[in-house]
């Protein structure tokens, strides 16, 4: 049996065609032990857009967007089927890395996730050490890569000055845009958040919308939100999910202006959900 470096990179690089999907699921399912909670998902996603998940509570959003860069697989009992295609090749394949899969496909999760016994330079720069150790960057090379991830997640300016204190001692809204910089910081090609505004105040919540808007050139994004406001402001494509099918995936003012789905129509005009 081969044994995988879970500290390599063994992703591939950049697609010369930026026209095929940067990410793609095909024929995804997700299982929490004999219970299917995502089923037969297939969609893709280009390089530079944002995507929205819309559907209501319990439709499997969070669960398809775990399984985009294997988070699903870390719970006891799941599993998924299917395929889940970077750049083309397969993140489930048998000599794939999670964790390198991991550091190309970042993730944010709903609640903001700082490690409470880091420093806010050190909440940033942890991702860095799942690289193999002989690639790893010096610690003058790793300030800089805090300070770009943390300029990226419009942060520099508000703790350039306390790099070295609690991450917990920063609001909400700051420790979530600490927790962008961190997935930042590794470079991921797309970076996934799952609701990442539910638990903000509507002043944060507007920081990190203009953030995701700003970051669209350097990354794509895709966004799990209850919030259809937020997903029409914000995503390029919106996906709607029900009962863990995706229902309908078209351009986001389609989907809010002329559904094909009458599901999707009576889910936006707020007749269920």
């Amino acid at each position: 049996m081969m044994v995988v470096d879970d500290t390599r990179d063994t992703m591939p690089a950049l697609a010369a065609d930026v026209r095929e999907p940067c990410i793609a699921a095909e024929s995804l399912d997700a299982y929490f032990g004999a219970s299917r909670v995502v089923r037969d998902v297939s969609f893709g996603v280009q390089t530079g857009q944002v995507t929205a998940i819309i559907g209501p509570s319990g439709c499997g959003k969070s669960t398809l967007l775990r399984c985009l860069n294997r988070m699903h697989e870390t719970i006891p009992g799941a599993r998924v089927e299917g395929e889940v295609r970077f750049d083309g090749r397969d993140i489930y394949a048998p000599a794939v890395s999670a964790i390198g899969v991991r550091r190309h496909i970042g993730m944010v999760f709903q609640r903001p996730t700082p490690f409470p016994t880091m420093s806010i330079r050190d909440n940033v720069a942890a991702g860095l050490k799942t690289v193999a150790r002989r690639d790893r960057p010096s610690r003058r090379e790793t300030d800089d890569l805090v300070e770009r991830a943390l300029k990226r997640a419009a942060l520099w300016e508000e703790v350039k000055d306390r790099l070295s204190t609690s991450a917990v001692a920063l609001s909400g809204g700051q420790q979530q845009r600490l927790c962008i910089a961190r997935a930042l910081a590794t470079s991921p090609r797309v970076l996934l958040l799952d609701e990442p505004t539910a638990s903000l105040d509507p002043l944060s919540t507007q920081r990190v919308e203009e953030l995701v808007y700003e970051l669209r050139s350097q990354v794509t994004i895709i966004i799990v939100t209850h919030n259809m406001q937020q997903a029409a402001r914000i995503s390029d494509r919106t996906a709607f999910m029900l009962a863990g099918e995706l229902i309908e995936y078209a351009p986001t003012n389609a989907i809010f202006t002329a559904p094909k789905d009458p599901r999707t129509e009576a889910y936006i005009t707020g007749r269920f959900g």
